[in-house]
């Protein structure tokens, strides 16, 4: 690495801790994956080419996988077996409205093709990145939509949260020094690196995040390993999310999309609103707390969620649940709604 680049690291690392502090010192929630999200962003815009390893950010979606599990128990498959219509309700409905603003964007010409339509689908950014590049989109053009959404709904979800009054609070420099289980730590991020590997063996879409989860699950659910993991290794993961987040938007793909830029936010607040709509209506019909609603259906990123939810006290199995849910069904039916769509209107839509 030359020295410039090694500067540039340091420089965004010195950043990201400035702007964490001082969104944990204002009270927004996630400020540890804020902070650097928001500094990428900022170093991207400003035209440093910097690009995160693929093995960290790997590392980071295991680490976020175990963080998932840990928050899942017996009694959130009890509740998504008790409610399955609630839980398929919104799903479908989340699902729903996401593809319709994916389709009048692409049947307006705001995005070329069938960019728009896969940009759209809510939660699983880089599975949908991935998925669309195969198919033939501007896999560009759909991290921008995708990673846009993700970090409007984690600013929106951090402010309410601030404005509701529900932030965690206390000394997070503290917290982050406090000592974890040794034995159950090291447990924990074998399972994590043992998943990665096999679900990138594997070739499953976002198996890196999705097989962790699944092992860390099964291992909670048969209580042999309760999920630990040690705070600086939990930081150090929300960060490589925000950096995966905020390097995405390079000048290049800002200067292609810039035009598009306030549609583009105008359909994602439109969806942001329809969540927030949808979430009062799911905190009237179960009692949930509102915060835990808008997180239960907002539609960001699964691991950008989780990280958020464990920054906040809500019902997080009610909220990684609903999330795992549609993550799952995005996964299943996103191609394929994806495909048929841009199949459809490829005549009309084409740039």
């Amino acid at each position: 690495m030359s020295a410039h680049r090694a500067g540039a690291w340091l420089a965004l690392l010195v950043a990201s801790a400035a702007g964490t502090a001082l969104l944990e010192w204002i009270g927004l929630s996630a400020g540890l994956l804020l902070g650097p999200m928001l500094a990428a962003i900022l170093f991207s815009a400003r035209g440093a080419r910097l690009s995160l390893p693929r093995p960290l950010f790997v590392g980071a979606q295991a680490v976020i996988g175990c963080l998932i599990a840990g928050t899942l128990d017996i009694g959130a498959f009890s509740r998504v077996a008790t409610q399955w219509p609630l839980f398929v309700g919104v799903t479908a409905a989340t699902l729903g409205a996401s593809s319709l603003l994916g389709y009048l964007l692409s049947r307006w010409r705001v995005l070329p093709g069938s960019t728009a339509i896969w940009g759209s689908m809510p939660g699983a950014a880089s599975a949908m990145v991935v998925m669309a590049d195969a198919f033939g989109a501007d896999a560009r053009l759909v991290a921008f939509m995708t990673y846009t959404r993700v970090v409007c709904v984690a600013a929106v979800a951090s402010i309410l949260a601030a404005t509701l009054g529900v932030h965690r609070g206390g000394d997070w420099l503290a917290t982050m020094l406090a000592p974890a289980p040794l034995l159950p730590s090291l447990a924990t991020l074998a399972v994590a690196g043992i998943g990665a590997f096999a679900g990138l063996r594997l070739r499953i879409p976002a198996g890196a995040l999705l097989v962790p989860m699944a092992a860390g699950i099964a291992l909670h659910a048969l209580d042999i390993l309760r999920m630990t993991l040690p705070e600086p290794v939990l930081a150090a993961s929300y960060a490589l999310v925000g950096w995966r987040i905020g390097l995405a938007f390079t000048r290049e793909t800002l200067a292609v999309a810039g035009r598009a830029l306030p549609r583009v936010l105008l359909a994602t607040f439109a969806l942001i609103g329809f969540s927030a709509a949808l979430s009062l209506l799911l905190s009237k019909l179960t009692g949930i707390d509102p915060v835990s609603a808008y997180l239960a259906v907002s539609p960001g990123g699964l691991d950008s969620v989780a990280i958020i939810a464990t920054s906040v006290p809500v019902d997080q199995p009610f909220v990684m649940a609903m999330q795992a849910l549609r993550f799952l069904a995005v996964l299943a039916l996103g191609p394929m709604l994806a495909r048929a769509a841009a199949t459809r209107f490829a005549g009309r839509i084409a740039a």
